[in-house]
């Protein structure tokens, strides 16, 4: 076995956006969800809405090597994986000072949150224009804005659970977001209110959303036709 890679602090992240194949067996994708977690791994199973996808694996942990090759057991299991996201779990450069118990939890989720069904997932990145350019910004007034954004996301604390991971470097863009609500219309009203942040007025750019609910894999696979 190859030796893992892992990231100095934090986890990686791999989000699997999948179709089912006439070969989908469940016995095996449970096996391959199994396995992971049986090493030291957490996956979260979503039933997708929309064209996008049917199923998205949400898998967190240590070892690249091992989400290599869960991937791989994924889709020899007859899941297409037809898209994905790979990232890190991360503490913000302006969150640095915070205490540790306040960091643990984002670097190292316990996933899903409890009573959270509603779901989804985007990726996002700070504009480079010729107008807005956030990396051209003194680190004193992207502190200032980030500060101002953070109090936003503060004020859905209970309704929504937020799990921003970094991939500069990693994904096409420079962060994923994944968020988890009591209920649908939470995660609208979140994003919706926070895209009025100074921070994201001006500087934010947003890929594609995906949706979905939360549940056992069992649940999540017979959601779209899939016998476990």
């Amino acid at each position: 076995m190859a030796a893992p890679v892992s990231p100095t602090t934090g986890w990686n992240v791999l989000h699997l956006f999948c179709g089912v194949t006439p070969l989908a067996d469940g016995t095996a994708v449970v096996a391959a969800v199994k396995g992971l977690e049986a090493d030291g791994h957490q996956v979260v199973p979503v039933a997708l809405l929309g064209h996008k996808g049917d199923v998205c694996l949400l898998a967190l942990g240590p070892d690249l090597w091992r989400l290599r090759r869960f991937q791989t057991e994924v889709e020899a299991a007859g899941l297409s994986v037809v898209d994905s996201y790979v990232s890190l779990t991360e503490v913000s450069e302006y969150a640095q000072g915070m205490p540790e118990e306040r960091k643990r939890p984002r670097l190292y989720p316990e996933l899903p949150p409890e009573g959270k069904p509603a779901f989804c997932f985007y990726p996002m990145s700070k504009r480079r224009g010729a107008e807005h350019n956030w990396y051209e910004l003194p680190y004193e007034e992207r502190e200032r804005m980030m500060m101002g954004h953070g109090r936003s996301g503060r004020t859905f604390a209970g309704r929504v659970l937020q799990l921003i991971t970094g991939s500069t470097g990693l994904d096409d863009f420079e962060w994923g977001v994944t968020l988890f609500a009591v209920h649908p219309d939470d995660l609208k009203e979140c994003v919706y209110t926070m895209r009025y942040d100074e921070a994201s007025a001006r500087f934010a750019e947003f890929g594609p959303f995906v949706t979905g609910v939360v549940g056992t894999l069992e649940e999540v696979l017979a959601a779209v036709g899939v016998s476990a």
